[in-house]
Order: C-alpha cells, then structure tokens, then sequence
C-alpha cells in the first residue's frame, strides 16, 4: 500500500488536513510508489471509509461551483475505488440535488460525467428513497434530450417497480408513468425497451394493471402508438408480454381493445404488417391462456385458412414463414397430433417448403421439422408420412453437404434434436425408426458428418458433433461408429479440436458414448476405458510431452 506522509509529494495544505482536490488526485497518480506497490495504489490512500468521506467532500465541492468540471473527473475517479457497502454507508449524507442540476446544462462532458457519477451513487440509496426524495428529477430526466440521461432514469424507475415497497410511489405519480409511456416513442430503441420493460414490470400486480388500463394513461398508450409504424409494434410488444403474465392481464389487455388491433392487422392485408404482427401473437400463444384465447377468437383457424390461401398470394413470402414457425411453436405446446390432424395444411406447407428454391423457406421447414421432432409424439407425427418424410430427410441430409453455412448448421441442429432419444424412450420400434431416418439421410450419413465436421469452420464442426452425440446412445449408432474404419480414434483424438467451443461438443459426445450401457460390449472394453479416461480427464486436458536433458547440451 501507498504510504503518504504529511507534504510529501506537494499535496496541498488541505489534502493534509483530510480533503483531496483534484490536483491532488493527479499528483497521486504519478507520485513514486513503495516497492511492491501495484499501480493504482494511490486510490488507497484514503484507506476504509475515509474514501467515502472523501467522496461526500468532492460532492460538497461540486455543489457550489458554478463550472465543477475538474472536480466532476476527479470525483468520477474516485468512485470507482470506493466500495459500494461504504457508499451505503454515507447514503444519508448524499445530496444527488446539484448533480440532477448539472444535467440541465447543455455541456456534453459534464453530462457524461454525471450520468457516470449518478449511476454510482444512486446503487447506495435504496429504491424507495430515490422514489420519494427523487420523484422531480427522475421526471425531468425522463424528458432530458440526452438519451443516456433517460437511460439512467429508467435503470433507476427498474430498480423501484422490483421493489414491492418503493412501486407504490411509481404508481401513485401519474405524471412520472406518462414520461414512461412516452419513453416508448423515442428515437433510442434502448430507451423503448428499458420504458417497455418498466411498464411491464408494473403490471405484474393488480393496482399496476388499473393504473395502466384503467386511467388517462391507456389514452397515453393509444396516442404514442399513432408515432409510426415501428412504435405501434413496441406498444403490441407491451400488450403482448404484459397479456402474457396471466388470464386476469389478458383480460385486462383485451378490454382495452389493443390486442384486438393487434389480431386485427395480422389477419388485414398488409402482408408486411402480417409478418411483423405474427411474432407477438407467437409469443402470445407461448403461454396456456395465450393459446385458449387465440383458439376461442378462432385466429388459429384464420392463420390456417391464410396458409390455405397463400399459393394464390404472390407475396406470401413475406408472411408464410412467420405463420409456418407459429403452428410448429403450437403443435409442440400442445400436442403435435392434435395440431397435423386439425390443420393439415401446416404439414402439407412444410414439406412444401423444403422442395423450394428459397433459402429462408427451406430454413424455416427444417427448423418447424426440428422442433417437431423434439418429442416422442412429434417423431411419431413424421414417421406417418412414409416414404414422404424420407423423401424429405434426403433433402436435408443434401443440404447439410451443399448449402450455405449458415443453413448447414440448421440442418445439423434439426437432425440432432430428431435423432436423439432418451434412453428410457428406447423401444425396439423407436430404435429402428431412428435407424432407418438416419439411413435415409444419404449412401454412408455417417462420413457426411465426419466430412461436415473436418470443414475449418468451428460452428459447422461442432453441429456435426452434436449429430453424433444425439444418436450416440443407440446400439445401432455405436455399432455404426465402432465399424467405421478410423471412427473410434476420431473421438478420442484431442488435437482435431482448437477452440473452447468444439473441445465442449468433442467431450459431450464421449460423455455420452461412456454413460451408454451399451457401448462396453460393442466397443470392447480397451475402447470403453480410453473413452473412461478421456471423460475423467476432462474437455481441455493437454498430454504433457517429457523431454530429455543431455548432458553438455548448451
């Protein structure tokens, strides 16, 4: 530690006597150290809670100068050595009033430094102080033109409404949750998204939801929305994650009349409105209630009969894969049987849209065929199609070798979550399904992978491990691997794998041959111990290399 005495290194008379000037802070900084002392020693100077002290003497400084520039750097310095328990602490001798003051000027240093200043000081107040002490400044900072100042704002309006006794004062202070409202049409997208989640936030309870829904600030609502388009879809965000909570916030929600605007522009013509509006009613549909409302209003049977239509809509591109990716998020919600067999036209577009020329189509059928496949029932729901869903798997195996790399890895990862089955799910027919899709796939699938994986691409690498992994569980897969000249010794070299990330996937795939019952009698014990070893060893064991000392040797 920094030992400083009195007048050493030319502090001031009043560094002396307890108080640090900025000067000061900078002499320190330069100042020769003790041997041993780390380089930024000179912050202990203080030592324990005089830091803090030193801190409030700075704050006082601030406050009755009219240019505090030097002592605003000074003090943001400072602050960053000062713990936190200390700033608590001293937190009723913080007065954060001249510092909310220095925001009004139009100087954009001084801005920046007390931003940086008052996210520090403001994690000492508990959240129901800067509720009752800051109401005025938090309003004006959420109107200040300065976007980090309406950041800092919301940050602090987030810590209040997660307390449950500091969100009564939100609540009661009509004027503040106005500023929030209107926070949701600013330029900033930051700033829209922090005020979404605040509003959010204070939903979550009763009185939150009548204050939103049942007052003057509901017509706040509907008037940011008229902003434009983009800020119309950050209110639907809002309706739909606050909907999303419960049946009572649904509710809620649909009284208001916005969810039905909502379901009204994803059915209207706009086929650009339409693929924006099916994300929300997706997520939406994520939650028990969410589907029970959509299914009553009967906007799943819209969707189906928009699918129905789409082949004579010569811009359904737009729109087709947003209404595909709905009814494969549905099927696995419910009960992918259920869904296929209500609305057929939802498989029927899928295999569609692997037999396109279009990327992003063939993307989304791959992705709604993994998701499907994710369960039991789902694998059975695709084993029904027959030879259809050979066809299919042919595809995807074809575009696993040729696509892009991007599309490659979506078919890799729709493979492995079809392939893989728990071992307590492993009946004979459930085992020769998998075999047979996975024969299906091309002339020798298990090549096509190891060639996928030898590509000098890490993401594409670690796709075709975690193909590997899915069916290493399952006999006819080690039986498989076991038989391939050089498979065996493929996994357990070390050296094909040079990043964290495929070292990860190498060592999930060993994990999951070594737990298998079955992989002792196909692999012989001598492989089941390597595989043994590599797994005690962990994923980033280096083999020490010995090296031999001659004698004479310079």
């Amino acid at each position: 530690m920094l030992l400083v005495r009195p007048g050493r290194f030319g502090l001031s008379q009043n560094s002396r006597e307890g108080r640090l000037r900025p000067a000061d802070l900078a002499r320190l900084e330069e100042a020769p150290r003790e041997p041993g002392a780390g380089r930024a020693d000179w912050r202990t100077v203080a030592g324990g809670g005089i830091m803090a002290a030193q801190a409030l003497a700075l704050l006082r400084e601030v406050s009755r100068l009219e240019a505090p520039l030097e002592e605003l750097r000074a003090l943001q310095s400072l602050l960053q050595s000062v713990p936190l328990s200390e700033l608590r602490e001293q937190a009723a001798e913080l007065r954060l009033g001249p510092l909310f003051s220095l925001l009004n000027e139009n100087h954009r240093e001084q801005t920046t430094l007390c931003v940086s200043i008052l996210e520090r000081l403001l994690q000492a107040l508990e959240p129901i102080h800067v509720a009752r002490n800051l109401r005025v400044d938090l309003q004006r900072g959420l109107t200040h033109p300065n976007d980090s100042v309406k950041i800092l704002t919301l940050s602090q309006v987030g810590r209040i409404v997660e307390n449950s006794d500091a969100v009564t004062e939100i609540l009661n202070n009509a004027e503040l949750l106005k500023q929030i409202v209107y926070c949701i049409g600013g330029e900033n997208l930051s700033v829209a998204k922090t005020a979404i989640k605040s509003l959010s936030r204070i939903s979550l309870t009763q009185a939150g939801l009548e204050a939103l829904f049942e007052s003057n600030l509901l017509d706040d609502l509907k008037s940011v929305m008229k902003t434009n388009d983009i800020v119309r879809y950050r209110v639907y965000e809002l309706i739909v994650e606050i909907s999303s909570v419960s049946p009572e916030s649904l509710n809620c929600c649909t009284t208001s009349g916005l969810v039905t605007q909502l379901l009204r522009e994803l059915t209207g013509e706009d086929v650009l409105v339409r693929a924006t509006c099916i994300e929300m009613v997706t997520s939406l549909a994520c939650t028990h209630h969410g589907r029970q409302y959509l299914a009553q209003e009967g906007v799943i049977d819209q969707i189906s009969n928009i699918i129905v239509g789409a082949d004579a809509d010569p811009f359904s591109s737009f729109y087709l894969p947003g209404f595909v990716k709905f009814f494969g998020n549905l099927a696995i919600m419910d009960s992918p049987q259920q869904i296929c067999e209500r609305y057929p036209i939802f498989m029927e577009k899928v295999f569609e849209m692997t037999e396109s020329q279009d990327p992003t189509m063939i993307g989304v059928a791959v992705d709604t065929i993994g998701i499907l496949g994710s369960n039991v029932e789902g694998k059975q729901v695709l084993q029904k199609t027959g030879t259809r869903f050979e066809r299919l798997l042919m595809k995807i195996g074809y575009q696993a070798k040729n696509a892009s790399t991007e599309l490659k890895i979506r078919c890799l990862d729709a493979l492995s979550t079809l392939f893989y089955l728990p071992p307590e799910q492993q009946t004979d027919d459930l085992l020769r399904m998998t075999e047979s899709w996975f024969s299906s796939l091309s002339r020798d699938p298990l090549e096509l992978f190891r060639g996928i994986s030898n590509q000098p691409f890490p993401e594409l690498h670690c796709a075709a491990l975690k193909v590997f992994t899915a069916i290493a569980n399952q006999p006819w897969a080690q039986k498989l691997m076991f038989n391939s000249p050089g498979f065996v010794e493929y996994v357990m070299d070390r050296s094909v794998e040079h990043d964290k990330a495929s070292k990860d996937a190498k060592y999930e795939l060993v994990k999951a041959l070594a737990n298998s019952k079955t992989i002792a009698e196909i692999f012989g014990n001598p492989n089941y111990l390597r595989l043994r070893t590599y797994l005690s060893e962990g994923p980033y064991y280096v083999k020490p290399i010995s090296t031999t000392a001659v004698e004479g040797a310079e």
